[in-house]
């Protein structure tokens, strides 16, 4: 049972000496082993008024003691107690067991205050004013939300005043408390049964007794309680009993503060509503138990009070432990458009929990109508702490209700915007944002008038205008000098001046307009592309570019490739411009789990087998980014040239699961079952949310497993080993000192389980090998570094290490595998969407294709025997490897027509030959040469995975002749052996058009021609020293 004890005013205070008339007085109440007291005042003469109300928690038939107390000057500190008088409280165990306990209010009574010493009876101490309510919750009990703090400020008490009730003075005094309102309503009706209960005070036990029983003759009945509605009905009642008047926030500031796209109205049913969805999401993420919730009540009273108490255990968390709560929630306005609402949270089995108590004020307010069309609202949470005492911890009380407010409230907006969406960030919809760049395309002529409005093209063609106008008002003048009909030279300097300067104005519009209509054809092949399947959908906008670095060769014509869980996607290529604009969209086919991260990589294109500039790079970690910074994000680009010119990369990133968090998350754990051997069960929503938040992590990233372990470091740290679906934690609290890091799966190269030794306690122990230059970021936690710059890590003590690592290395190989299966796959869809090549005649086009020779060589190596490079055996494998063909494989030569051998070879190039590494796929023709003296090898040449791989087939063509070979003297002309001369020649099929025709032939001609020249010495060095032996 709560007692609440109003006291109101005290006088008729001895006078002393020591001018002690001003001195600060404050009274008190003790019941058992609690205490509370109310701010000290300055005595008025021999009067002290505190109109404060005291709560005290109590058992049926104990009495309560109430003293004033003043406190000492002049340096010697202490108090000086004036008076004291014990007040009866109804007891509890006087109503039977069945029944429902009511509320007994006791009005505003004057006690006389006995001294503490009994020499000084004579004296007097004075009298006192106090009223008493006993309240035990229950269904039907209004519990009310104000201010009950013994330390409130002046700004709380005007706040309530002006809130509840109108201030009104009285012979007895005004009490700050809505629930005073009866208690001064009657206190005049019966100041003739407080004089009597004052005049009665005569011993002790009588100031004990014969108040109650006076006043128990004048009570005046509080007005019933209107039978419970429902929660909307209520809302109806309360929209023409609210206050006009809007609260300012509390003092201790604001914590929370958002805008909805939702009607006020709804917001108020959502939060506060009987049992709401979003309440039961809240508590099952910060873990609490034990919930009940009273229903809404209310007390038709002026004015009218809505009121519930809810009592829960509330989760540990890393500032306190689980405790016992309990909330009393009020409704101060309710008019339809606005709702404000006053919440006391009390708990009292914290440290110092009987000393305070927590206010918050819930503000939902009304907007207009948003530009598009949706009701807002605006919701602000605002709070104080109030002190029910006196304490030396009050600051440190306020700094960890601060800390765990915040946390709170950190979750309290995550489980909100699952239910209503947040027009603080409604403009980082996927939709909203990609839609300018797939729809919102500007004309041609509006792009003409941008690009062509400029300085030189204006000055040109003002300056050709000038002179065709010139011409046709000229005459045609004789001939002089050198000049004859049909050539007209310019007659002077000037003449000759100007027509350079047009000359060179004109070439320079043209190159213009020939970039225009260039970049107007040229596309990407993987802009639009949509993505297929279900799962993880990453979407990657590419809006621009700014200072990109330039180049050796002076244009720079930049495209950018994308890598993510072994999947690559290339933009197209603009045109000689440091500031490219790409407003392309590529979109990743759907994956199983969630990537980590997206390699992001600038380059110069200067053919598709030169070794490509890269103008910068990237890495973009999904774990380090929330998705509202990831849907406009400009990323810094690497590299020595890019940071120089402070280069940056203008993205727009969305990655989102089209199963649901929920199904994800069970068929990822049914798979990593399956590959672990053991049932891996799902954690708790509050166990996930501790362990993002521990790391900084997204509400997508689950925990799967933890471990207990050491960190094996110079000194063991006995921390927290976390898994998830891709990283891999630890955590350790070492008196106060946190050592925290995690590393991305994908970054591990190797998982090494080492023997017990006497370092690790006699344990066996996990290594953790990262791939050279990752994972920097936990450096702190690493054991050591070897000399390729792998970081490596080593945990041991584990409570179960076969349980444990069991399941590390299990995670390990699927993520690692997972990868290379994703990438194979890749591959397998594009050989089945290639064009099958198999009926060669229809696209070798013998003799239409214009071929020039590149090389000619003679070899001191028969041409029978040259000929075996082509033969599929151990030889030709030998050539394409040293050359750096990779995976080379050759199908058998088979007759497609009488005289003519037709065979199919696909094999990669490596990174010294490609940039892109790329895939061939080879279409070969052997025949005899007209002659007869040779061979004549046809090889047509497709191109993937490398840019503008589409748009051609290269045509090599192999002339291999039998000739004598030359002796070096006469005597060795008997020993001369026939040789054999080979010609390569190449030629470009276009199948479309393209501006970097040029260039690619370029580049192709030398590149491929040379790598033929290097596969026929390769093979004339294998096979000259079996022919000399």
């Amino acid at each position: 049972m709560r007692l609440y004890l109003y006291v109101i005013e005290a006088q008729g205070l001895p006078e002393h000496g020591d001018g002690g008339g001003g001195a600060g007085y404050y009274a008190r109440a003790k019941v058992g082993k609690q205490r509370a007291r109310t701010r000290e005042v300055e005595a008025r003469g021999t009067a002290a008024e505190w109109n404060e109300e005291l709560v005290l928690a109590v058992d049926g038939g104990e009495a309560v003691e109430v003293g004033v107390a003043r406190r000492r000057e002049g340096g010697r500190g202490g108090r000086e107690v004036v008076g004291r008088v014990k007040l009866p409280v109804p007891a509890a165990a006087a109503v039977p067991a069945g029944r429902r306990r009511r509320r007994t209010t006791v009005p505003p009574t004057w006690f006389t205050l006995q001294p503490k010493h009994h020499r000084r009876r004579k004296k007097g101490a004075g009298s006192a004013a106090a009223a008493a309510a006993d309240c035990e919750n229950s269904d039907n009990t209004v519990i009310h939300s104000s201010p009950c703090s013994s330390s409130r400020s002046d700004t709380d008490i005007e706040f309530e005043r002006s809130t509840y009730w109108e201030h009104s003075s009285s012979n007895s005094g005004t009490v700050d408390s809505p629930r005073s309102f009866a208690i001064e309503r009657s206190s005049l009706e019966n100041s003739d049964c407080s004089a009597q209960a004052n005049s009665n005070s005569n011993s002790e036990d009588d100031d004990l007794m014969e108040p109650s029983s006076a006043t128990a003759k004048c009570t005046s009945d509080i007005e019933p309680m209107v039978p419970d509605a429902s929660f909307e009905e209520a809302m109806e009642i309360m929209k023409s009993k609210s206050i006009p008047d809007m609260p300012e926030d509390l003092s201790g500031g604001v914590m929370f503060d958002h805008t909805y796209l939702v009607d006020s109205k709804n917001l108020n049913s959502l939060v506060f509503g009987p049992d709401s969805q979003f309440s039961k999401e809240l508590r099952e993420l910060q873990g609490t138990t034990d919930y009940e919730e009273q229903p809404w009540t209310w007390n038709n009273n002026n004015p009218p009070s809505l009121t519930r108490t809810c009592q829960y255990t509330k989760g540990a968390t890393k500032f306190m432990k689980a405790v016992k709560t309990i909330e009393e929630q009020t409704y101060l306005k309710a008019d339809g458009k606005s709702f404000v609402i006053m919440t006391r949270v009390r708990t009292p089995e914290v440290p110092f929990g009987n000393c305070f108590e927590v206010v918050l004020l819930y503000k939902i307010i009304h907007y207009p109508d948003s530009s598009s069309g949706e009701e807002m609202s605006h919701l602000t949470v605002s709070y104080n702490v109030v002190f029910l005492q006196s304490t030396m911890m009050k600051s440190m009380i306020e700094g960890s209700v601060r800390d765990g407010l915040k946390e709170n409230f950190e979750s309290y907006a995550e489980i909100l915007s699952r239910h209503v969406k947040n027009a603080d960030s409604a403009g980082m919809d996927k939709e909203q944002l990609l839609a300018p760049l797939q729809t919102d395309h500007q004309s041609d002529i509006r792009l003409a008038y941008k690009y062509f409005c400029n300085f030189t093209v204006i000055s040109t063609v003002i300056m050709a205008l000038y002179v065709l106008v010139h011409i046709f008002l000229s005459r045609p003048g004789p001939l002089m000098g050198l000049e004859f009909k049909g050539l007209d030279l310019p007659d002077t300097f000037g003449e000759l001046i100007i027509s350079g300067i047009l000359v060179l104005q004109l070439e320079r519009l043209l190159s213009m307009i020939s970039h225009f209509v260039e970049a107007r054809v040229q596309r990407g092949s993987d802009h639009g592309i949509k993505a297929n399947g279900d799962g993880w959908l990453l979407t990657v906008a590419l809006l621009e570019a700014t200072s990109l670095p330039p180049v050796s060769s002076g244009s720079v014509d930049p495209y950018v490739v994308f890598s993510c869980n072994g999947i690559t996607r290339t933009s197209s290529v603009q045109l000689q411009t440091h500031d490219p604009q790409w407003n392309e969209i590529m979109e990743f086919d759907a994956m199983e789990e969630p990537p980590a991260t997206l390699d992001v990589e600038v380059f110069n294109f200067d053919g598709p087998f030169d070794l490509a500039v890269s103008l910068g790079h990237a890495e973009i970690n999904f774990l380090k980014h929330t998705s509202a910074e990831l849907a406009d994000i400009w990323v810094p680009l690497e590299g020595k040239l890019a940071q120089t010119c402070q280069s940056r990369l203008h993205l727009r990133i969305f990655l989102e699961n089209t199963k649901g968090p929920e199904t994800s998350m069970r068929e990822y754990l049914s798979k990593m079952e399956k590959e672990v051997g053991k049932k891996l069960h799902v954690q708790s929503p509050h166990r996930n949310a501790t362990f993002q938040k521990l790391f900084g992590l997204p509400h997508e990233e689950f925990l799967i497993a933890d471990y207990t372990c050491s960190l094996k470091r110079k000194l063991p740290l006995q921390g927290r080993l976390f898994l998830s679906a891709r990283i891999v934690g630890f955590y350790a609290n070492l008196f106060g000192h946190k050592t925290k890091f995690f590393f991305l799966w994908e970054d591990v190269e190797e998982i090494e389980e080492l023997p017990p030794s006497f370092t690790t306690v006699g344990t066996p122990s996990l290594l953790f090998v990262l791939k050279s230059g990752r994972g920097l970021d936990a450096k702190n936690g690493a054991k050591s570094q070897d000399k390729e710059g792998r970081l490596k890590f080593q945990f041991h003590s584990f409570a179960s290490f076969s349980k444990a690592s069991r399941t590390i290395i299990g995670l390990w190989k699927t993520k690692s595998s997972a990868i290379e299966q994703r990438a194979k796959l890749e591959e397998d869809q594009e050989d089945e969407n290639y064009v099958d090549l198999n009926d060669v005649q229809s696209v070798l086009s013998i003799g239409d294709v214009p071929l020039s020779k590149e090389y000619t060589l003679e070899l001191p190596i028969d041409a029978d025997l040259l000929m075996g490079v082509f033969d599929g055996g151990p030889l030709e494998a030998k050539a394409m490897c040293r050359v750096g063909c990779l995976d080379y494989a050759a199908t058998p030569w088979q007759e497609a027509r009488p005289g003519v051998l037709e065979r199919h070879s696909s094999y990669k190039f490596n990174r010294y030959m490609s940039i892109f590494g790329g895939e061939v796929v080879s279409t070969q023709l052997r025949l005899p040469s007209d002659d007869g003296d040779g061979w004549t090898v046809y090889d047509v040449i497709t191109l993937r995975n490398v840019p503008f791989g589409d748009f051609f087939r290269v045509h090599l063509r192999h002339n291999i002749r039998s000739v004598e070979a030359v002796a070096a003297s006469s005597e060795e002309a008997a020993a001369s052996r026939s040789g054999s001369r080979c010609e390569i020649l190449v030629g470009i099929e276009w199948v479309k058009r393209s501006k970097f025709q040029k260039r690619i032939a370029r580049n192709i001609c030398e590149k491929l021609a040379h790598r033929a020249k290097e596969v026929l010495e390769a093979a004339a060095r294998e096979i000259a020293p079996a022919v000399s032996g």
